[in-house]
């Protein structure tokens, strides 16, 4: 009667364990595809905002819609950075990406002047070249889902 009560607690703790283990993939699934899209919108926005601050100067409308974008980008950083719950195997990675993403957050803050862009401050800024050092990442990040 021990041997199958013994036998039986052990199945038990084999699928509670099997249990977090199927957690933990499905929390990395998830991170890796928040990180993914994360890094899709900086990238779409570095793609697409040195033209339009090209032609911003020129057009108000355009200018603010840049200013609009960057509003929403800082906000998307903020998300991203406050993220919880990481899954052990991406806390490295993690760690990486919050430090750049501070940092590129530090370089919204100054081309937002109180909340207005700053065209000249976007020219000048290290903003393109901060999110290529974090879209940089996406290699690893993938690597994670796999």
């Amino acid at each position: 009667m021990e041997k199958i009560l013994l036998t039986g607690l052990l199945a038990i703790l084999m699928l509670l364990s099997g249990c977090s283990f199927l957690g933990e993939v499905n929390n990395s699934i998830d991170y890796v595809n928040q990180a993914t899209e994360h890094i899709n919108t900086l990238n779409e926005f570095s793609e697409e905002a040195p033209q339009m601050l090209k032609e911003a100067a020129a057009d108000p409308a355009l200018k603010q819609e840049l200013e609009d974008r960057l509003v929403t980008l800082k906000q998307d950083v903020e998300d991203f950075i406050a993220l919880k719950d990481i899954p052990t195997l991406a806390e490295d990675i993690h760690q990486e990406l919050v430090s750049q993403n501070k940092a590129l957050l530090a370089e919204i803050n100054i081309v937002l002047e109180n909340g207005n862009l700053a065209l000249d401050k976007l020219e000048n800024s290290e903003l393109f070249s901060t999110i290529n050092e974090v879209t940089s990442l996406i290699n690893r990040i993938e690597a994670l889902g796999q």
